[in-house]
């Protein structure tokens, strides 16, 4: 019969990348790509072994559609595995009054009438049950190592259904019996946390079709626990060859699909004409150079630029480069809690320097203060989200809790007019030009630029720019995780990335910066 489908579960959202990635940030610094601008064109002619290649443009087949979405499948569920430790399966609970749930319990109902039709028929009619108990062969099956050989030959005599249709034509079918052996064999086989699910079995007194039907919902779970214990068993194996499995996933993808990495070249495209346009206008430079000549950014700063756009990406205009897709969730998470964290910052930042001196000093106030505001932001990522409503009744709240403060200083209250000016100002964070806004924000990218360009990120963790102090904490977590991603992600793909910017700046990008003898002294070549 149809049986439950499973899905991935996390019981945190990508909490534990950090540890799991931590080794990452060594191996991405030992890459060849120089954060010295002057050192961009040695940068690309090291390691060409592991250049990533790309097939001319073809035409697709569907089984290479296939290939191809299996591929990106087990990419993405080995990079979970790998990055979260809470990472488990569970059998799927379709949502309640869902039309797909309907369709299955319909269906599952009619296959348990039909079984319970023929089972009560004088005589008894075995079709149905005799498929049911094939399908909880092959499933009891599945769950032996390879050298049960011993338990696998006494299931399929037990089970087996030519015997068991022998049996039906003369009427002398112990289905009662056969339950019973099932049930004992799955104790053997589950894990100690099914010992209760297993007992009930045994001591069911329900209907031969209710056991049944009990004893499904057990190997659902079975089945849950059996992949649950592989993905543990594998995740050390995987860790020790994340890098180049993955690699060779993507590579394989890239063989089959060219335009895998368009999304991606538009990324880096961005970050790198954002740099040259930024890039001082041309001067007479003795610095090996030439004259009118600027040096070209390196490729490790294009990328952190690039990987600094994505904290702020909006999602609903395009979608991530390839290579993040697979940390899509984690980098949600992380801009969604950056979003509400500047919010905090701001309003925080606004009511301190409008009230002045009587609330300084007052760490426990700045504390229930920041609690009160994260409850009234939570959600505001949300469509359905109003801001602006938000953000007055965060005024209100900050109000009362001030006053409350001021008069048990024996200071005097609010007044009213400075109430309506504080309410306007932290209402006004909702426009782009706020001037606190711009503030909070840069500071927050001043913080994250000097994670990435560190080459031990861990040493500045701690230091939050001036003004932050009151969501360090939250950048610290943030920070980390961030950073984790991003060196993993640089490991994994960086030929990928070293190919498109080469191509970038010295196929159909601007000019060189060195003289022509230079250039062809820095051409791309194997070592």
């Amino acid at each position: 019969m149809p049986l439950n489908d499973e899905r991935p579960t996390s019981t945190s959202s990508g909490e534990d990348q950090g540890s799991d990635a931590e080794s990452s940030s060594e191996r991405c610094n030992s890459m060849t790509m120089g954060s010295d601008p002057e050192s961009s064109r040695e940068s690309f002619t090291s390691d060409c072994s592991s250049t990533p290649s790309s097939s001319p443009p073809k035409t697709i087949t569907l089984d290479e559609v296939m290939d191809t979405a299996k591929d990106l499948f087990n990419l993405s569920l080995s990079h979970e595995i790998i990055m979260n430790r809470s990472f488990h399966l569970e059998p799927r609970n379709l949502p309640q009054n869902s039309l797909w749930k309907a369709v299955r319990d319909n269906m599952h109902k009619a296959f348990w009438d039909i079984l319970e039709t023929e089972l009560n028929d004088d005589p008894p009619e075995y079709g149905q049950a005799i498929r049911l108990l094939e399908e909880i062969r092959e499933i009891l099956l599945s769950f032996l190592n390879p050298g049960a050989n011993r338990m696998r030959t006494q299931i399929m005599e037990v089970l087996d259904t030519d015997l068991i249709r022998q049996q039906a034509d003369n009427d002398a079918v112990d289905i009662q019996g056969l339950a019973s052996y099932i049930i004992s064999t799955m104790g053997k086989m589950c894990a100690p946390v099914r010992d209760d699910e297993i007992k009930k079995l045994r001591e069911s007194t329900d209907n031969i079709v209710t056991l049944f039907r009990e004893i499904f919902r057990v190997l659902d779970l079975m089945k849950a626990d059996f992949v649950n214990f592989t993905i543990e068993n594998l995740r050390p194996l995987l860790q020790r060859h994340s890098v180049e499995y993955e690699r060779a996933v993507f590579q394989s993808i890239l063989d089959k699909t060219p335009s895998a990495l368009d999304n991606t070249t538009s990324w880096i495209k961005l970050a790198l004409e954002e740099l040259l346009s930024a890039t001082a206008p041309p001067t007479e430079q003795n610095n090996g150079h030439g004259k009118g000549q600027r040096p070209l950014p390196g490729p490790l700063q294009v990328l952190n630029v690039a990987f600094l756009h994505v904290l702020t990406w909006d999602y609903s205009k395009s979608p991530l480069p390839e290579t993040l897709m697979t940390d899509e969730n984690r980098l949600r998470d992380i801009q969604r809690q950056l979003q509400q964290c500047q919010a905090v910052n701001e309003v925080l930042s606004i009511v301190f320097s409008t009230i002045g001196g009587p609330i300084q000093g007052l760490p426990a106030l700045s504390d229930r203060l920041k609690r009160m505001i994260n409850v009234l932001l939570d959600g505001m990522h949300t469509p359905s989200f109003n801001l602006e409503e938000s953000l007055e009744g965060v005024s209100a709240q900050i109000c009362c809790e001030l006053n409350k403060s001021l008069t048990e200083r024996d200071y005097p209250a609010l007044t009213p007019a400075l109430q309506a000016t504080l309410k306007g100002q932290i209402c006004s964070i909702t426009q782009k030009d706020n001037p606190i806004r711009t503030l909070v924000e840069d500071r927050v990218q001043q913080y994250f630029v000097a994670l990435l360009s560190h080459p031990k990120p861990q040493d500045k963790l701690e230091q939050v720019p001036a003004g932050l102090l009151a969501i360090k904490p939250e950048l610290v977590s943030m920070g980390s995780k961030f950073v984790s991603l991003v060196n993993y992600n640089k490991t994994v793909y960086g030929p990928f990335y070293v190919d498109i910017i080469r191509k970038l700046m010295f196929s159909d990008g601007p000019p060189a910066a060195g003289p022509p003898q230079d250039r062809a002294h820095n051409s791309v070549a194997p070592n």
